[in-house]
């Protein structure tokens, strides 16, 4: 896996761009105060998105797997920081909305915590340094 990140320079502020290696563009921005102009996710914030895109990823592959019909997945991440730096993650809530036709919480909370111990390198990575928890709600659908 690569990557490439470019400062677009002194007259972009604190924006960079980055390219993955899949071919793929993405822009990142820093806070005004630190001379960003709030144009872009925050580096931290694409962490945390990417997260949570790793573990919505993993819940709704295991449950297809598992031949549960699953219709949709979205999960809310709030994440705190210490206080100092390095300014790591030292908590992250992930809330999970599932959506799907006679979802079973055990097969939900089990696709969570595959996701959470064993497959999700991202939330493994960071759970090193933050405390990670979650929960879940299963939306029925209705035919």
């Amino acid at each position: 896996m690569e990557c490439t990140v470019r400062w677009m320079g002194s007259d972009a502020g604190m924006s960079f761009i980055a390219e993955t290696g899949s071919g793929h563009m993405l822009a990142m921005d820093g806070a005004p105060e630190a001379g960003g102009r709030n144009l872009a996710p925050r580096p931290m914030e694409m962490l945390l998105a990417g997260t949570g895109g790793c573990s919505a990823f993993d819940v709704v592959l295991i449950l297809k797997k598992g031949r549960h019909q699953v219709s949709a997945c979205d999960v809310r991440l709030k994440a705190e920081r210490a206080e100092s730096d390095p300014k790591v993650f030292t908590r992250i809530h992930f809330h999970y909305r599932v959506k799907g036709r006679q979802l079973k919480p055990e097969a939900v909370a089990r696709a969570i915590e595959l996701s959470k111990d064993k497959y999700c390198s991202a939330s493994i990575m960071l759970g090193e340094t933050a405390d990670i928890t979650y929960d879940f709600e299963i939306i029925e659908e209705n035919i």
